[in-house]
């Protein structure tokens, strides 16, 4: 499946802006059964400076030095993707999970991929014992790992709603996992909590995912948005496995990867400092778009 993607963010200043300087982690990744065809940046107004470079983890980030006063910024990301992963693994077919958590203390490395970074707690990433108690019953006995994380996922979809005004980027995931509502980042950061919690190493995966309307709905421009889930590791043969518990689905051809990281702090599609004062509004529009359907130069946003 081959997809076009744009990705559209606008902010309005109520007081003028002086400079501006931003990490930016809006390219698709390239490998995992992804391959990025193209790909390219827009920032208005101009910034003095942009630089490529690639972080630990192995995610491009353009980081741009804005020194135009200004009182509105708009970021546009287009993308096309071709994305052809293989089918997902069948039940009982991964390792115990227990033998999984003791080989991941057993690994020594400390490249980017390595288990190790993602055992313990991280930015915004706590463990909780109430999250750990969660996890236990989707992983008794000798449960193979990704049955008991796709039993971890559809409970997180049964038990959680979601609910955009429930929660705020800033919301501690304890705070969303006690009051059982929030979005994608929060079910996200629930699970790799639950997860690490009984030892087993996880990932934060920011990105995309394909919509599809209503049958008989049209799809609207700008509908989409940005997308969070999981990556487990379940042992060297198998490595990364991705899960999406916003949907209680395996990874699949529908989604888009952005970055990879410890927790939403280090993959933040936009980060950054700004000098000036009062207030912002921020609008964000997302389309993505089969190829058969449309291309990126159609008027969508």
């Amino acid at each position: 499946m081959i997809y076009d993607i744009r990705h559209v963010t606008r902010y309005a200043y109520e007081q003028r802006v002086a400079t501006a300087k931003l990490a930016l982690r809006l390219t698709p990744s390239d490998g995992g059964g992804q391959h990025r065809l193209g790909h390219a940046l827009s920032v208005r107004p101009a910034p003095r400076q942009s630089i490529v470079e690639r972080d630990f983890f192995g995610n491009d980030v353009t980081v741009v030095l804005i020194d135009t006063a200004l009182t509105e910024l708009r970021i546009e990301a287009t993308a096309r993707v071709e994305v052809q992963r293989p089918v997902g693994l069948l039940a009982g077919a991964s390792p115990a999970w227990q033998a999984v958590a003791e080989r991941a203390l057993s690994v020594t490395t400390l490249d980017a991929r390595s288990p190790v970074h993602f055992l313990y707690p991280s930015p915004r990433i706590a463990l909780f014992e109430d999250i750990t108690a969660y996890a236990v019953a989707s992983f008794a006995g000798g449960c193979p790992i990704v049955d008991g994380a796709r039993d971890l996922a559809r409970r997180i979809r049964r038990d959680f709603a979601y609910n955009p005004s429930s929660t705020a980027v800033s919301t501690p995931l304890e705070e969303a996992f006690a009051q059982r509502s929030g979005v994608c980042q929060d079910f996200a950061h629930i699970m790799i909590a639950a997860l690490r919690g009984l030892g087993l190493p996880a990932a934060y995966v920011s990105g995309y995912i394909r919509t599809i309307p209503p049958p008989g709905a049209q799809r609207l421009a700008g509908a989409d948005a940005s997308h969070a889930w999981v990556a487990v590791w379940c042992g060297p043969e198998i490595g990364w496995f991705g899960i999406d518990p916003t949907n209680a689905i395996d990874v699949g051809n529908d989604h888009i990867v952005l970055a990879t990281g410890r927790d939403f702090s280090d993959v933040s599609p936009i980060y950054g400092v700004f000098l000036g004062s009062g207030a912002q509004a921020l609008d964000v529009a997302v389309d993505v778009v089969p190829v058969e359907q449309g291309g990126i130069g159609d008027d969508r946003v």
